[in-house]
């Protein structure tokens, strides 16, 4: 029903209004008598947990929702009956941004991809935190970044200002230092940088744990778009902070072997055309550290076969975004079947 009725009809809104239809349609849906009980029976959201153990923390499966669908933090709730096993809010930033001009967000139809130049647009770490007070049924992961204006010399301080209000909140906190869509982020990748950044977040961690049996684990999401040097250089850094995994990728620049005109777009690249640079990379990760850093792969996984690859290639989890804007919500359920 998605790829023959509901799909078309949000496609013939604009990218962004799309989303916010479909998202207050799920919020409506979710408060009808019955469709708890209707989303248990057609999501498998019911499933015990399968003895899956990644940075500390008990998985129900091994698929979760990428950052971007849920910035703010006020969907989560409602993308958890689809089946996912963990949700990623944000990217969120210490002050609320409204992000780069629009249009910003495109559909590459013909490639089953999405540009976007989003630029962390959010309503601030604060309005995350609120929403997030209380059990949640779905682990909750915190992608955090720094402001727009804030220089990269002074960026740490803006991580750290989303790691204490994040802290008793989220069950993972992600370190976003690769969005293409942010001037100069991705610079925070070099081993310089990146090692002094992990540095203080490790120093924050360690002073503000609730408790000695809680340590919140951190993973660093990087580019698709490093040399092989830089990536070394990335998980040496990485490795020497002791920081307990990696998100492997984030979307690209690149725009190789592209159908569709509007892929010309600036910003940044998700979907099936990421698949194998993103496969690649998680593959040299998986080699690099032998094994024992914990990945989750993400970029082009649009069905069983790419979450299976990425799997294969040494993720342990994997993610969606692309994926469930082009299969819909019943894509988590196929790629749990058939892996």
């Amino acid at each position: 029903m998605y790829k023959n009725l509901i799909r078309p009809l949000l496609f013939l809104l604009e990218p962004e209004n799309a989303h916010r239809f479909a998202a207050r349609s799920i919020k409506v849906i979710n408060c009808l008598p019955g469709f708890h009980w209707v989303a248990k029976k057609m999501f498998n959201t019911d499933t015990p947990n399968s003895g899956i153990e990644h940075c500390g923390l008990p998985f129900r499966n091994r698929v979760g929702l990428a950052a971007g669908f849920d910035k703010n933090a006020d969907l989560y709730k409602d993308f958890a009956l689809f089946g996912f096993s963990f949700i990623e809010i944000g990217t969120v930033t210490p002050l609320p941004q409204p992000g780069n001009p629009k249009p910003r967000l495109f559909r590459i139809k013909k490639d089953r991809a999405m540009v976007n130049r989003m630029g962390f647009n959010n309503g601030g770490v604060l309005e995350a935190a609120e929403r997030l007070k209380g059990s949640h049924k779905v682990l909750i992961g915190g992608n955090i970044g720094k402001n727009k204006v804030t220089p990269n010399e002074e960026a740490e301080s803006d991580y750290l200002y989303c790691l204490r209000e994040l802290y008793p909140y989220v069950d993972y906190f992600v370190v976003n230092v690769s969005s293409p869509n942010t001037f100069g982020l991705r610079r925070l990748q070099s081993r310089q940088a990146l090692t002094a950044l992990l540095r203080h977040v490790e120093a924050e961690r360690r002073s503000i744990s609730i408790s000695p049996d809680r340590k919140v684990p951190v993973l660093v999401k990087l580019s698709p778009d490093l040399t092989d040097q830089e990536l070394d250089d990335a998980l040496d850094a990485i490795l020497s902070a002791g920081v307990e995994g990696v998100i492997a990728t984030n979307t690209t620049i690149r725009r190789d072997s592209l159908k569709s005109p509007k892929a010309s777009e600036d910003g940044g690249l998700s979907g099936a055309p990421l698949r194998t640079r993103s496969t690649q990379v998680v593959r040299k990760i998986y080699a690099r550290t032998n094994g024992r850093l914990p990945i989750v792969g993400v970029g082009g996984v649009m069905n069983p076969a790419g979450a299976q690859e990425k799997l294969d290639a040494g993720a342990a989890l994997v993610q969606l975004f692309s994926g469930l804007v082009y299969g819909g919500p019943g894509v988590v359920q196929k790629i749990l079947k058939a892996l």
